[in-house]
């Protein structure tokens, strides 16, 4: 008799112990297949930033922003491959697989964690750097090509001219051409002989650029942040599976 009510007592606590190991790892599986959408979010963005203001490179006057990105675009990739290694270690229940998950997640964690942090933090630090090598990088116009493609590109595509104002420009010659307000048909009108706010981008680059690059920061910070925290739930239904399995 006490056999028998100790195996229904083990049969049920087996059950429990059934129906909870396969919660955790179905969430497990979940997770990181929200991981892994996340991380592909990620990596779009991050080539998306290196792609869509690569253009003004030579204006920005620090690599902080650049290295965040090149940061948060490498641990994107592992995100994708890791959240795949989670889902095996998961269906397979497999504890060497977990265990390296974990290990492998907790460091991405963290430096998905500092690469978000420091898309932030160079939110506040690029118009004090940027006046700066804007306007050293002024001079070198029309000698420089690097120089000189960077500040057609900007103000063409930003609709702006010089630093603080189209003024900027007089004490290192005639207004530039991308400067023109443009016409239909890709025509553009004459600025650089009588430049006037008729005829020119009346808005100072700075400006405009500053804003065009935090924008960028703080989807990508953002991002990177919500993605870091997604993560913490990978680790925790890790090791509780992994604790579960015998």
């Amino acid at each position: 008799m006490k056999n028998f009510i100790k195996e229904d007592y083990d049969m049920g606590f087996s059950s429990r112990m059934d129906c909870c190991g396969q919660f955790v790892k179905y969430s497990l599986f979940i997770a990181n297949f929200v991981i892994f959408v996340g991380g592909a979010i990620v990596f779009c963005l991050t080539l998306w930033t290196l792609v869509d203001r690569s253009f003004v490179n030579e204006l920005l006057g620090t690599n902080l922003f650049s290295g965040a990105v090149y940061v948060l675009l490498v641990t994107s990739v592992i995100i994708c491959m890791v959240s795949f290694l989670g889902c095996v270690g998961a269906g397979k229940e497999v504890k060497c697989l977990l265990l390296t998950y974990f290990i492998i997640v907790a460091l991405v964690f963290v430096t998905m964690l500092i690469g978000g942090v420091l898309g932030y933090v160079f939110r506040e630090r690029v118009q004090q750097t940027m006046r700066q090598e804007m306007r050293s990088t002024m001079a070198l116009y029309g000698s420089r090509r690097e120089i000189t493609q960077a500040w057609d590109l900007t103000q063409e595509r930003l609709q702006c001219c010089g630093v603080d104002t189209w003024h900027d420009w007089n004490r290192y010659g005639p207004v530039p051409e991308s400067c023109c307000q443009e016409l239909f048909g890709g025509q553009r009108k004459e600025c650089t002989i009588f430049p006037t706010i008729t005829n020119l981008h009346n808005q100072g680059c700075l400006y405009v650029t500053t804003n065009f690059i935090r924008d960028h920061a703080a989807v990508i910070g953002g991002t990177s942040i919500a993605v870091a925290i997604l993560m913490i739930f990978g680790m925790i239904f890790s090791c509780l599976l992994f604790n579960m399995i015998e």
